[in-house]
């Protein structure tokens, strides 16, 4: 066979794989039907990814006259994958099945975010979901990591402000640790990915994400594409100036909007206004709080103001569909939506508030997570074709 031939295999194995999964169960026929190839390349193909264990037969369907079609469906128990969100303040670890189902979890709360000691961390949270994988086919088949950051297209770590990193080795560190492809980005894109997958942006094509945690990161779905820019550096809109000559921002600038509408602003004007509150004071503390103390309203209304002023510039620039609020923050939502939407009915443009959804992340804190593993598997599913 010719590399091209054997290209136009290998892609129309994908395809058929891709259908089983995003829309089966199906028959051959429908497969044939749905993707414009023969029954017998359909046939061929069916049998190859029955023979690799990636989809089984499951009982006849609905006859359309003749005998009932045998139907085929996606094995997504056949590897996991692990996604980490790797926050300022905390590790998250999850461990999915192929299709983004969560089947086990970690968290471990960090107060220093020195290289070495969250290294150890995340090697410690991925030794013990590996440990914990059900038995399966293929194992553990890749693990994606979301990263506070600027990282390169070669899953390079260049800067990370928040964190006090600059040009880390973490994927070569990971990868030679556990012997598996490892997969690194952005944990704003990661989670625009997630929550395009698996959560509130599964039904729109423009979605620009927005995750706000202790600092803010964007990631933008643009024509169903996940968009990075040349280098892959897009989305560094937590570094936007909205307050001339403002607070000075760990990344060397001053009145960055993460400085006004994060976790770490929320948490700053809250010390300030009640200086007993403690060292140790949490978002979830504060969201505990707010039902009975309307100082702590306040400050939510505040952050909720500033984090409405960066969306309605980005709603200016972009003209989107759907607009997602994530990370952390999104657990404060009760809180959060009514200043932030008042702001964009103040000073968006009328016409870009046609048609535009302002919603918060239906995964809660596991957009960036569920996104990166999502990255592995389909990564796994890619290279396991190319293999063959």
């Amino acid at each position: 066979m010719s590399w091209n031939q054997q290209l136009v295999k290998l892609n129309n194995k994908s395809l058929v794989l891709q259908s089983i999964k995003d829309h089966g169960p199906l028959s051959r026929a429908d497969i044939s039907q749905r993707l414009g190839l023969t029954k017998g390349t359909v046939s061929s193909l069916v049998t190859e990814l029955l023979n690799e264990q990636l989809c089984y037969e499951t009982g006849p369907g609905e006859s359309s006259g003749g005998r009932r079609p045998v139907m085929l469906v996606f094995n997504q128990t056949s590897g996991y994958a692990i996604g980490i969100d790797l926050g300022v303040n905390y590790i998250l670890g999850v461990l999915t099945d192929l299709n983004g189902n969560i089947t086990n979890e970690q968290t471990i709360y960090l107060n220093k975010t020195n290289y070495d000691d969250t290294l150890i961390a995340i090697k410690k949270i991925i030794r013990n979901l590996i440990s914990r994988a059900p038995d399966s086919v293929y194992g553990v088949v890749g693990i994606g990591i979301g990263v506070p950051g600027i990282v390169n297209k070669l899953g390079e770590i260049l800067l990370a402000p928040n964190l006090g990193w600059k040009n880390t080795k973490l994927q070569e560190q990971i990868e030679q640790e556990f012997q598996l492809p490892v997969i690194i980005d952005n944990e704003a894109n990661a989670g625009a990915y997630g929550e395009k997958c698996f959560g509130a942006g599964r039904d729109f094509e423009d979605i620009i994400y927005i995750s706000a945690g202790i600092g803010i990161g964007v990631g933008f779905i643009l024509n169903n594409e996940l968009y990075k820019g040349k280098n892959g550096f897009s989305g560094e809109l937590g570094h936007m100036i909205i307050q001339v000559n403002g607070r000075e921002c760990s990344c060397g600038s001053k009145g960055c909007w993460e400085l006004y509408a994060s976790e770490k602003a929320l948490l700053l004007e809250a010390r300030q206004v009640d200086s007993s509150m403690s060292e140790e004071l949490s978002l979830e503390h504060l969201i505990d709080l707010a039902p009975t103390n309307h100082e702590v309203q306040e400050l939510f209304q505040h952050v909720g103001h500033y984090l409405g002023i960066g969306i309605n510039n980005i709603i200016n620039t972009f003209n989107p569909e759907q607009i997602i609020i994530g990370n952390r923050l999104a657990m404060a939502k009760e809180w959060l939506d009514s200043p932030l939407k008042q702001v964009v009915e103040s000073y968006t443009l009328k016409q870009h508030q046609a048609n535009l959804e302002i919603t918060f992340a239906e995964l809660s804190i596991y957009s960036s997570a569920l996104g990166v593993s999502a990255y592995a598997a389909e990564n796994f599913l890619r290279s396991d074709l190319l293999n063959q």
